[in-house]
């Protein structure tokens, strides 16, 4: 239940789909003759879609996400694991097309567990990515298609371990956690993308599996505060991106499935 509420939710409440719903709606009061309603709601509408846009709400929304928690420092022991989490493929293009993996702008998660996998090549590596989407889903899992082709990555068979059941972070935690099992004393890292990271390490905390964040996938620089942007698409997107996530640390702590609003570094 949780899942499915959690995709038609996340339809309905990305700002983009939202702004133009009130748009229409707006657009319907004006035909039914109720000017200051109508009226108010297209502007609104169109407020909106201009700030989120054009202006730099959306950095405002996603740097205290993306600056949450730093990389592992140079001189870090190396990790005994690596969990790599999925969102980084177009599942359903790549198994359909079946021309290899055609990335997502999360690309970055797979070319980090690459360049992780041969940097540390005692590590064990866990993807962790089964199908997230409602409708259309793909019909192979994004973890199965990330395994069959580790070799053409230049990784040993076997080496990529994957978990293909999650459907959310809630149960990339649960499953990997289970696939993994890790060791008293064990280091695992965790790459997912920045952005996402608070929920994710808040995720696996909670499914009693401690690991370490490695971010990848930054959308915006350190001092993008006030930057604005040249398409209000791209704008869009990044609020609808950032959004989801805020709005998915609420479900998560109002559900229990983190133990805190907003995850950092430290535990608690």
């Amino acid at each position: 239940m949780f899942f499915v509420l959690s995709k038609v939710g996340g339809f309905f409440l990305a700002p983009s789909n939202a702004l133009l719903i009130l748009a229409f709606l707006g657009a319907g009061l004006l035909m039914l003759r109720l000017p200051r309603l109508g009226g108010a709601a297209l502007a609104l509408a169109l407020l909106g879609i201009a700030a989120c846009g054009w202006g730099p709400l959306a950095n405002w929304l996603i740097l205290p996400l993306e600056n949450r928690f730093p990389r592992p420092a140079a001189s870090a022991s190396p990790p005994d694991g690596i969990i790599v989490l999925g969102g980084a493929l177009s599942d359903r293009v790549s198994a359909l097309r079946g021309s290899g993996l055609e990335m997502t702008e999360a690309g970055d998660r797979v070319l980090a567990m690459i360049s992780l996998a041969q940097a540390f090549p005692q590590a064990r590596i866990v993807f962790s990515g089964g199908s997230g989407s409602l409708v259309f889903a793909s019909p192979v899992a994004e973890a199965a298609l990330v395994g069959g082709l580790a070799e053409s990555f230049g990784l040993a068979p076997g080496r990529v371990e994957v978990e293909s059941g999650s459907r959310n972070t809630a149960e990339n935690a649960v499953f990997s956690r289970e696939l993994a099992a890790p060791k008293p004393g064990e280091t695992w890292w965790l790459v997912t993308s920045a952005y996402h990271m608070p929920r994710a390490i808040g995720a696996f905390r909670a499914a009693g599996f401690n690991v370490t964040a490695y971010p990848v996938d930054y959308r915006a620089a350190e001092d993008d505060w006030f930057l604005p942007f040249r398409r209000i698409g791209e704008g869009l997107q990044r609020t609808d991106i950032a959004f989801r996530e805020w709005v998915g640390l609420l479900a998560y702590r109002f559900t229990g499935r983190i133990d805190t609003l907003f995850p950092g570094p430290e535990p608690g």
